[in-house]
């Protein structure tokens, strides 16, 4: 299960189900995926298919959302 956590334009937003234990987040775009270290601080994790200009878009809205990141997190991992 991949839950969606936000969708902003062509960008998806996710978890990927019991994955690993230090948080991230995954996004998806027509373009390619990326991941996004959440802790200690917001960090590029891997990607594939990204312009770096892309990257670091992506990246900012991490950076935005961080704090909801975090939650839906550990909401979605209490369960």
């Amino acid at each position: 299960m991949s839950p969606t956590v936000l969708k902003i334009g062509s960008y998806r937003f996710f978890f990927n189900s019991r994955e690993e234990i230090r948080p991230h987040i995954h996004v998806s775009c027509p373009a390619g995926v990326a991941k996004f270290w959440l802790e200690p601080i917001v960090s590029l994790a891997s990607y594939y298919r990204l312009s770096p200009r892309e990257l670091r878009q992506i990246e900012n809205i991490v950076r935005e959302h961080e704090d909801d990141f975090k939650s839906a997190w550990d909401k979605h991992f209490a369960q």
